[in-house]
């Protein structure tokens, strides 16, 4: 599969199979990522946060997403961004699918 194929549906797909050992729930149910980008050729930035600036689970949360998705077919780097604006807060938590998610 070209790297261009990679979709944003296939990314969440894949984050949603990785839960926050702290929480129990996966990563875009809780609402930690904000925002994924597949344009670059064979690059997948995702911009995500932790439910706390000083997440203990932070290196393992980061470094699952990077494996998890690295698995993905046509997926050459994984960039991930760890932002803290808009902080986290349990509002942010969904049940929606990834259709709605920016």
């Amino acid at each position: 599969m070209p790297a261009t194929d990679v979709t944003k549906e296939q990314v969440f797909a894949a984050l949603r199979e990785i839960e926050d050992p702290e929480v129990g729930t996966n990563l875009v149910d809780l609402g930690l990522i904000y925002q994924i980008d597949t344009t670059a050729v064979g690059v997948v930035k995702i911009e995500m946060t932790t439910t706390t600036r000083f997440c203990p689970a932070s290196a393992f949360i980061i470094e699952a997403v990077r494996t998890r998705v690295g698995t993905i077919a046509g997926v050459g780097e994984v960039v991930i961004d760890l932002v803290y604006d808009p902080p986290w807060s349990p509002e942010m938590a969904t049940l929606f699918s990834f259709e709605h998610q920016t």
